[in-house]
């Protein structure tokens, strides 16, 4: 078994937004929040108390709650239409795309929930479609942040930038990697640690697994490019490609299934702009089950025992 890396703490992205929501709201009065009903789990409970004036309870009607944000950009004003995953990717599919991205509004799209880590809520709440959903509407940014700090500069740079954004975090806590003073850029990923052995590309939740099996493999003399790619949509094509040129092996990392997802995104690139081997981490078409995160990780091969052992089939160990 690979040991845990060493977490200074561990927060979910979820509560992150939920602070920089109302830290946001104080700088910027044309921030508006819609919620479908589950404001205590989406964190938007916060923003709420702040501004009540500011805040419009949609009840279960997501779909709904989609269209009347596309409305409110009209007019100026910055939404953020909040939910889980699962329901503002699939049930409000329809309307994100043809109301909101279609029109290219400034609509900001906040999901919690994201991937295996509502672990305990089983699979009618573990949104691990909407990645690739969200990638293939056109004109849509997608965005994963990876920790507390990732999400609280990730949501303001969406905030200031102009279009359609979908924003996903998670419901279970996640090791905090960064610190307050790093800055993050759409569109533009992170290498956290240089190696030349091959490259650990991973999305939210999962960059700490890449850097728990980092941490292992440098134990081995097996040195990884580890790097975020908090922005699935655009892709950093060039740090995807300058990555897997320098070592000439990818492995991807997500929370998501692997259709669709950061995997396709990166095999796509690979494929048309520069060959590399290449293997993929994440749900192989199936839901998952009602369980510990850890343990979920565990049974699907998503955590960092499986990214080794990805690893060791690239470089033929």
């Amino acid at each position: 078994m690979v040991q845990a890396r060493n977490k200074k703490s561990e927060i979910s992205t979820r509560d992150a937004f939920g602070e920089v929501l109302v830290e946001i709201g104080r700088e910027n009065e044309k921030v508006v929040v819609f919620e479908a009903d589950i404001s205590k789990s989406t964190r938007t409970y916060h923003f709420s108390e702040a501004f009540p004036e500011r805040f419009f309870q949609m009840g279960v009607a997501e779909s709904n709650m989609m269209i009347a944000a596309a409305g409110m950009a009209t007019t100026g004003k910055i939404p953020f239409a909040c939910t889980y995953a699962v329901f503002g990717s699939m049930r409000c599919c329809e309307q994100v795309r043809t109301f909101i991205a279609y029109p290219k509004l400034n609509v900001k799209i906040a999901c919690s929930h994201g991937g295996v880590t509502p672990g305990s809520d089983g699979v009618t709440h573990q949104g691990t479609e909407d990645l690739g959903i969200m990638r293939t509407i056109p004109g849509m940014t997608v965005i994963m942040p990876a920790d507390y700090f990732a999400t609280k500069k990730l949501v303001k740079a969406a905030v200031e930038y102009t279009g359609p954004v979908y924003l996903r975090f998670t419901r279970d806590p996640v090791p905090i990697i960064y610190d307050e003073e790093d800055e993050f850029v759409i569109g533009k990923g992170r290498i956290i640690v240089a190696g030349d052995s091959v490259s650990l590309m991973a999305i939210g939740d999962m960059v700490a697994v890449a850097l728990e099996a980092h941490d292992y493999l440098t134990s081995r003399g097996v040195y990884a490019d580890v790097i975020d790619l908090h922005t699935l949509k655009p892709l950093d094509k060039a740090l995807v490609l300058q990555s897997a040129k320098k070592t000439g092996r990818v492995v991807t990392i997500e929370d998501h299934q692997i259709q669709g997802g950061l995997g396709s995104a990166v095999a796509e690139l690979l494929g048309e702009q520069h060959p590399t081997p290449l293997r993929r981490i994440g749900l192989r078409n199936t839901f998952a089950e009602s369980g510990d995160y850890g343990r979920l990780l565990q049974k699907y091969e998503m955590d960092a025992s499986a990214v080794i052992a990805a690893v060791d089939d690239l470089m033929g160990a």
